[in-house]
């Protein structure tokens, strides 16, 4: 199973990276949140499967479930979305105040 979601990490960094490189400026932000989202899998990957119980106090097992990835995981991904949220409303202003969405356009040149 960790293999699985390596692999398919591996496959949004990719798709991410195609759409960092384009010209269009939404298409750059969805990047932007792939890449985001396949980095939180990487993480999640690297915290790896671990089985036991929680780590309370009144109680004695042998083995804890660290419980830190996860919680890092989950504010990096509510941060991950904020973030995404304030660029797209950056966009959809800039797109009413200028009516283009192209990189090229918005600054000034004239190759596409």
């Amino acid at each position: 199973m960790e293999i699985l979601i390596t692999i398919l990490s591996g496959v949004l960094v990719t798709v991410a990276t195609y759409l960092i490189l384009s010209k269009d400026l939404l298409r750059v932000i969805l990047g932007s949140a792939i890449l985001s989202h396949a980095v939180h899998l990487l993480l999640m990957v690297m915290g790896g499967l671990k089985k036991g119980t929680v780590p309370l106090l009144g109680e004695k097992p042998n083995t804890y479930t660290d419980a830190i990835p996860q919680a890092l995981i989950l504010t990096a991904i509510v941060i991950s979305f904020a973030v995404t949220a304030i660029f797209l409303v950056m966009a959809y202003r800039m797109y009413q105040e200028t009516g283009v969405s192209r990189q090229a356009l918005l600054r000034g040149t004239k190759n596409e």
